[in-house]
């Protein structure tokens, strides 16, 4: 190989790597993904806001889940109304692992649309007098993308899920 065509490739396989690099954790978007996803979560899932989860996530939903399968916009909302936030004196819960966020945009042409942010999160069930119960750990995959000053939530793989490691 030429010295020329090395320094070449070279290059181009430093931008490559730069450029789908986790965000920095004190960047605009990460901040602006992590209130996302814990405004999300809380409204969507902790809350059930079905209002808000329909704002919220994209028509064409693909979600894959390593135990329940896959599901598209009508079946996921269904199964939140129904198991998520069929009974409040047994209610699923979602935290956040701390420090586990990871976020990466998605750029075209120079532009940010969208981005993928990876975690890993807890779940408890609520139940009225009685503290949290924590009954599971998972990784999570999203894709949000940019429409306007909102983030949608396009896609998501969640898996690897098993019991707690007390």
């Amino acid at each position: 190989m030429s010295k020329k065509l090395f320094i070449i490739s070279t290059l181009v396989l430093l931008y490559y790597q730069h450029s789908i690099a986790q965000v920095s954790k004190d960047s605009e978007l990460f901040k602006a993904l992590k209130t996302k996803d814990s405004i999300f979560f809380e409204k969507g899932f902790n809350q059930c806001d079905l209002t808000y989860l329909e704002e919220n996530v994209s028509h064409e939903l693909r979600f894959y889940h390593d135990q329940g399968g896959y599901q598209g916009y009508e079946p996921f909302m269904q199964s939140v109304k129904e198991n998520l936030c069929g009974n409040p004196n047994y209610k699923p819960i979602r935290k956040l692992q701390e420090g586990s966020l990871e976020v990466y945009p998605l750029y075209n042409n120079g532009e940010l649309y969208g981005a993928i942010q990876h975690g890993v999160h807890h779940f408890y069930i609520r139940e009225p007098g009685k503290p949290d119960f924590w009954t599971g750990t998972a990784k999570f995959t999203s894709v949000w993308l940019k429409q306007g000053n909102n983030w949608i939530l396009s896609e998501v793989l969640s898996y690897d899920h098993h019991a707690p490691e007390h």
